[in-house]
């Protein structure tokens, strides 16, 4: 995917790699590099087609010899690029990549928080939270705060991971073992990625953490338009949480939830529809609906939401544990 400079000189333990996905950070990449900590042994720059040749400008200011630029012959996007690094950085024999942005937004110092929990085998996948504290949502423009609520909640539908938040959050980290299961080429690889990303790792049943952070915003422009990025996360949620509920419900097993699931959908939208019809006759016709009609499309309803609640409750006790590297270590056969 990319070409590269020399090679990052290796050191004992886990190995810890940082990767940068690089497009038009050039004012805000040197800072970024200056505090990443001594406990990363490598660091990839991805540049990804920039215009302001970002990769360049590394290689000529940046005197770190952890330091290795890749770049990509096309624009690919924040995802593609992310997978440019941990490809080489995984080749590269890394443990563990952290993904970061170039822009200054994400505290360079919380790298080896993100690590922790993974290389202590609590975790699978770390991902940022800048929910967490009160005092980072009173900073957070409130079109942000609204936004990642809602996209919350698809997420989580599309996922499985119930117990996550702020699933565009791009602070994150993977470990090898569970990257490497991950077919890569099916990923969306633009503002999607993060979210897709969370659905894969679902399906292989990978135990993901939430990271606790504060955001910076500065003057960083960003490149997401808000227009189009509504329409394609809507409908690439809906569309991974019905693959989802699919291969968990009805191909891999089934269960009391496979059935209220369908249940609620269809009693709650008969009751539905049929009450609206009755209304909008009611108001044609100047005459009250008998109660026997309000009872036929209520107790649908009421029951729908009853399967509905019970089905939803069911799905958050299905949050993956323990996590997919003990479980796969646990497979491989002895030495």
């Amino acid at each position: 995917m990319g070409t590269t400079t020399e090679q990052p000189t290796a050191v004992g333990g886990p190995r810890i790699a940082v990767v940068i996905p690089c497009y038009k950070v050039r004012a805000s990449i040197d800072r970024v590099l200056a505090r990443i900590g001594p406990t990363v042994h490598a660091v990839y720059c991805v540049d990804d087609a920039c215009p302001d040749g970002s990769g360049q400008h590394v290689e000529e200011t940046c005197q770190d010899p952890r330091v290795v630029v890749l770049r990509n012959e096309v624009n690919l996007g924040v995802g593609g690029a992310t997978l440019t690094g941990f490809q080489r950085a995984f080749a590269d024999g890394a443990t563990v990549a952290v993904k970061i942005d170039g822009d200054g937004q994400m505290d360079p110092a919380l790298i080896d928080q993100f690590v922790a929990p993974i290389v202590a085998g609590r975790a699978d996948y770390t991902k940022g939270n800048r929910f967490f504290h009160p005092s980072s949502v009173k900073s957070m423009p409130l079109k942000r705060v609204l936004g990642n609520g809602a996209l919350s909640f698809l997420t989580k539908l599309s996922t499985g991971y119930w117990d996550i938040f702020d699933p565009t959050n791009g602070y994150l980290a993977i470990h090898a073992q569970v990257f490497a299961q991950i077919k890569v080429d099916d990923l969306s690889e633009r503002y999607f990625f993060e979210s897709d990303l969370l659905y894969h790792l679902g399906i292989l049943g990978a135990v993901v953490e939430d990271i606790p952070m504060d955001a910076v915003y500065g003057d960083e422009q960003s490149h997401l338009r808000i227009g189009r990025a509504i329409p394609e996360f809507l409908f690439k949620n809906l569309r991974n949480a019905s693959r989802r509920l699919t291969y968990d419900y009805y191909l891999r097993s089934f269960s009391l939830a496979s059935l209220e699931l369908p249940l609620g959908l269809l009693l709650l939208t008969f009751g539905s529809v049929f009450g609206v019809e009755r209304w909008l006759e009611s108001l044609n016709s100047g005459t009250a609906v008998t109660a026997g009609t309000v009872m036929v499309a209520a107790l649908p309803v009421i029951l729908g939401m009853q399967f509905l609640l019970s089905f939803l409750a069911a799905d958050m006790r299905q949050v993956p544990r323990p996590p997919l590297q003990q479980r796969m270590s646990q497979r491989e056969p002895p030495a």
